[in-house]
């Protein structure tokens, strides 16, 4: 026989939990609601439709099967970047570095890829290339969780400085020792070749670094909520000094989390090399990494949502092109809507905790 007082407080506890974790789906769905009025308005000002701007993002996104494959391409680099944000986050961290350490990453790949073409076999050869690529990256994130660990200066500010510190590295060897001479027109590296290239997920048109991101953030979510590693990066991330007073290597932690950050970001690059432009240019430094920081925050830097949002976020880079041919607007109009909902998204931080009815108990208080 069930206990109907066990079943009604069982009930109530579901319904707390859910009452408290839908605040952190209606305050983003009202922050994009917002951002899409605003955007709206500025259309109008500019003389533009609002209605052809919203049909040319659903046919240049979403609206055709050619079109819905570009979205997932682009969104690939995006979800590895969205990591490289979520997870330091985790510990209390804001990164934004890493459009560094995806151009350092897709170099040190293109780089290491000149002697490894026509003398190791290519499964080898992209093992490689993407092993370095992450070591890589995890080194030049790293540098911003050993600066905020050993000398507190703020990662935040570090890891942009970084960020243009190493795409000027990346251009450095670029157009001078690394320069394909062959190809006057864009500085870049040696092409690694067709056979080196990554092929696509079968039966589509998109590259398996879609496939992997899905993968690692399932993987890294698992890391951060289910393993000790991920419990005493969250205790550090909700209370510096009670981490370091209950024994916790709180720097180590720190330089772990902005280094697995590194390795994804670096990971997005290696694919951008090996999947897109076969070869390291100025092409890596495509606002990836910037793009990512939004995706991140509106995912509430949860892994498992980054690949929705990802993808809608892609859907929008992608149907660039198609607003720019058809409503005469530079492509850079797609940047002025990213920015508007960053910004809204970061004023509605300070509506959480503000409303009773996501507050636990609520639904009783009413009765």
């Amino acid at each position: 026989m069930v206990d109907p007082v066990a079943s009604r407080a069982a009930g109530s506890d579901f319904a707390d939990r859910l009452r408290v974790n839908s605040e952190y789906v209606v305050i983003p769905l009202f922050a994009l609601l917002v951002a899409a009025a605003l955007f709206a308005v500025f259309l109008l000002a500019i003389g533009k439709s609002p209605a052809d701007f919203v049909a040319y993002v659903w046919r240049g996104g979403f609206g055709t099967a050619f079109s819905f494959q570009n979205t997932l391409q682009r969104s690939a680099p995006l979800i590895l970047t969205a990591l490289a944000v979520a997870i330091p986050a985790r510990i209390g961290l804001i990164m934004i570095g890493g459009e560094g350490a995806l151009v350092l990453g897709g170099f040190a790949a293109g780089a290491l890829a000149i002697p490894l073409v026509g003398h190791a076999p290519p499964i080898v050869a992209l093992f490689l290339m993407a092993v370095f690529a992450m070591i890589v990256g995890a080194f030049w994130a790293g540098i911003s969780g050993f600066l905020r660990y050993a000398r507190g200066v703020n990662e935040t500010i570090s890891s942009l400085l970084l960020t243009y510190i190493g795409i000027a590295i990346m251009n450095f060897f670029v157009e001078g020792a690394l320069r394909d001479l062959s190809n006057p027109n864009k500085p870049s590296t040696m092409p690694i070749g067709d056979a080196y290239m990554i092929g696509k997920i079968p039966g589509t048109q998109v590259h398996w670094g879609f496939a992997y991101g899905i993968m690692l953030c399932v993987a890294l979510y698992f890391l951060m909520a289910r393993t000790t590693f991920g419990f005493a990066a969250r205790v550090t991330g909700g209370n510096f000094r009670a981490a370091l007073a209950q024994g916790l290597p709180v720097g180590r932690l720190i330089v772990a989390c902005t280094a697995i950050a590194g390795a994804c970001a670096g990971l997005a690059g290696f694919f951008e090399v090996a999947a897109i432009q076969g070869r390291a240019n100025a092409s890596l430094a495509a606002g990836y990494g910037f793009t990512g920081i939004l995706v991140s925050f509106l995912a509430r830097h949860n892994p498992l949502v980054i690949p929705a949002v990802a993808i809608l976020l892609g859907g929008l880079v992608a149907s660039g092109g198609l607003i720019q041919r058809r409503m005469d607007l530079p492509d850079a109009t797609v940047l002025v809507l990213q920015g508007l909902i960053f910004v809204v998204l970061l004023t509605s931080e300070t509506l959480y905790g503000r409303f009773a009815i996501f507050r636990p108990g609520s639904g009783q208080d009413r009765k």
